[in-house]
């Protein structure tokens, strides 16, 4: 099982860097980088979909007829769709998440951003999340991709992680830490 995810991951990082080639040599990046949000964006809404691709019994024929559809309905740059034509005929298809989220950590690299993750108690506002993002920016001397989630777990604080630095100031983890303490005493 470890041996044939080993394959998975090589593979997929393998199909998306050459997405990435193909798009930067068209000038398409940008592009091909939004269509890939929106193919990554229906299979995390669309449980049908989701379920086509991981079905191994679907006929490629069945899956290019679908693709075909959603490339029309959304437009997609006619590199983008050969791209996920070129899967579904190598059976590689049910890589496409795989493939899809590298493909964009491989463009936000190139970008020199770090990706961020943000976690607050209370919802915060998109002025907030901003000044968040500018303050990391300084911080890190380097551009910031925030991924923010609202988790009323948290009770109260935040918690921020930026590449392997995390901050922690949850109430949340204040409680575990007094209880830890509690523990060993």
């Amino acid at each position: 099982m470890s041996k044939n995810n080993r394959f998975s991951i090589t593979s997929a990082e393998r199909y998306s860097l050459a997405l990435f080639e193909l798009s930067e040599e068209n000038n398409l990046l940008s592009q091909i980088e939004h269509q890939s949000s929106s193919v990554l964006n229906l299979i995390n809404q669309s449980k049908d979909f989701s379920t086509l691709i991981k079905d191994p019994t679907r006929s490629k024929e069945d899956l290019l007829k679908v693709i075909n559809i959603i490339s029309e309905n959304n437009k997609f740059d006619i590199l983008f769709k050969n791209f996920l034509s070129f899967l579904i005929k190598k059976r590689r298809f049910f890589f496409i998440e795989r493939i899809l989220k590298s493909f964009i950590e491989i463009c936000s690299r190139k970008r020199g951003e770090l990706k961020a993750e943000l976690k607050s108690a209370k919802e915060l506002s998109s002025e907030e999340i901003v000044k968040i993002t500018e303050e990391l920016t300084k911080n890190f001397s380097s551009k910031i991709k925030l991924n923010y989630k609202h988790d009323k777990s948290l009770i109260g604080g935040l918690v921020v992680q930026v590449g392997s630095t995390m901050v922690d100031t949850s109430i949340k983890n204040k409680l575990q830490q007094i209880e830890n303490r509690m523990i060993e005493a």
